[in-house]
């Protein structure tokens, strides 16, 4: 056994196990909401916004890749099953050949627009409605904390601007 091994205090390994247990219970709770009311998953609403927040509605596949967090090969799987239900296009980017760009389409808009409130639903439900103000506050800086550990290079860009929305 390693001597200088800093093992959890019974306080840290009960926070440490609740809070692995919201991580692996979480994408559940907001994927079946979605799926029943929108027909999309959590993470196809999740391109589709971020996409819709993004100028002119379009990234790069690499940045939409790096602000959900997935591959490349997921990414370009769930945008080719988006783009056969007409939500986004994917096009070489003019400014750089070997790049392809995503760019929302005026249905893939309208999705967004039309599922957003049952996101919002799912995220109070799972998560805000159970908390205080105080809570809410010292979540947002516990994750902001744990956030600037584990993306230093901000890739889901959560720590340089605020998030106004769900």
């Amino acid at each position: 056994m390693d001597d200088d091994t800093r093992w959890l205090t019974a306080d840290e390994l009960r926070a440490w196990t609740r809070l692995e247990a919201v991580v692996e219970l979480l994408p559940g709770a907001l994927d079946g909401p979605l799926r029943r009311a929108a027909e999309l998953s959590h993470y196809e609403y999740l391109v589709l916004a971020k996409l819709s927040e993004a100028p002119d509605r379009t990234l790069r596949m690499s940045e939409l890749a790096a602000r959900t967090n997935a591959t490349l090969p997921r990414l370009s799987h769930v945008s080719a099953r988006l783009e056969a239900r007409g939500y986004l296009e994917r096009r070489t980017c003019a400014d750089d050949r070997r790049a392809t760009n995503a760019s929302l389409t005026g249905a893939g808009w309208r999705k967004v627009v039309a599922t957003a409130p049952e996101h919002v639903r799912s995220v109070r439900d799972a998560v805000i409605d159970a908390l205080t103000p105080e809570q809410i506050a010292q979540l947002d800086a516990i994750a902001t904390a744990v956030l600037r550990r584990i993306d230093p290079e901000d890739r889901l860009q959560m720590l340089a601007t605020p998030t106004t929305a769900a």
